[in-house]
């Protein structure tokens, strides 16, 4: 089976790349330069050099399956730097992909697509997206599923399917715990509301595994989310995650209204400023501590076949090991 798959060089799109060479299956991924070249190489797979902006029919030439998991995930950059990955990058994959030939695209979204800032209480996929959200991470997340879920056409044997994972970690993380890591070096960790809003989550080969299935499983047209068994508080979570590097978090804290007003206040001074560098606290980052996010998976188990092989205290002992 011939795969292409974007953003390999990240944390999601390295293990799957990793996994589908596991399952002898022919991997080409998306390279942007000649680093990413030589790191898409050593997990083994052949790279194509394209970026969101270039990439065409030439560059999927073959492949039955495209897994698309390249986004701006970044809490800080230029104003449109989310619409032009998030959007117009899906957008232009999703015609590539089209015009190559390929039978499936597997998008990996997230349940930002659903967050306006409130909090998200036991919510399955029929919640609606947040076109009109204020956090552009969120609102081009909304528009890219939209944008993949519409391109889905029996009639010309063009399957899509959305995956939405929530909080990824594990080994290879390199978003969230090696920013806790990063502020709690530096005596900068605070908690907000003290860790108590609930989450759900996805440990990274939770995640790998429900993308191998919709490889032919579930239903075209149709979004999932993908969850770890169970939820958990964010002090939970992400004090065990800093225990596996032997780092004990202090128990500094500051209210969640503060934290999101803070957040918003300080994004508007660098962006009147000018600023490149990210802000200390972005609106984002105050909300995402702050909000309660759970959520129900029965939908990937029915359809797609998913049960998390990986338990939270086996993805942390995994952890602790490397």
């Amino acid at each position: 089976m011939r795969i292409f798959v974007t953003g390999a060089s990240g944390f999601v799109g390295g293990a799957t790349v990793k996994r589908l060479l596991d399952e002898d299956c022919d991997v080409t991924a998306m390279s942007r330069s000649d680093k990413s070249d030589e790191k898409i190489r050593s997990l083994g797979a052949t790279p194509s050099r394209c970026d969101l902006d270039s990439i065409s029919a030439e560059n999927i030439a073959g492949c039955e399956i495209v897994i698309h998991a390249a986004a701006h995930v970044d809490a800080w950059g230029a104003v449109d730097a989310w619409d032009k990955a998030n959007v117009q990058g899906t957008k232009n994959v999703l015609q590539a992909a089209r015009a190559a030939g390929v039978r499936r695209f597997i998008h990996i979204g997230t349940e930002a697509a659903l967050v306006r800032g409130q909090d998200l209480i036991d919510v399955d996929e029929t919640y609606p997206l947040a076109f009109d959200s204020p956090f552009p991470y969120c609102r081009t997340k909304a528009l890219a599923e939209q944008a993949v879920l519409a391109a889905n056409d029996a009639s010309a044997n063009f399957s899509t399917i959305v995956l939405r994972p929530r909080f990824i970690w594990g080994p290879g993380d390199t978003t969230i715990l090696p920013s806790v890591l990063e502020m709690a070096a530096a005596g900068k960790w605070t908690w907000i509301d003290r860790g108590a809003a609930m989450t759900s989550t996805t440990y990274i080969d939770n995640l790998v595994e429900a993308i191998t299935l919709a490889r032919s499983g579930g239903k075209s047209g149709q979004a999932y989310f993908i969850l770890d068994q169970g939820t958990r508080s964010m002090h939970e979570v992400i004090t065990a995650m800093a225990a596996t590097q032997k780092v004990t978090l202090p128990d500094r804290s500051m209210p969640g209204w503060l934290a999101r007003a803070l957040g918003i206040t300080l994004e508007g001074i660098w962006r009147t400023l000018g600023l490149k560098s990210k802000p200390p606290l972005t609106a984002h980052e105050a909300m995402v501590m702050s909000r309660n996010c759970t959520l129900i998976g029965a939908k990937a188990e029915r359809e797609l076949g998913y049960k998390p092989p990986i338990t939270t205290q086996q993805g942390l002992r995994s952890m602790s090991s490397r």
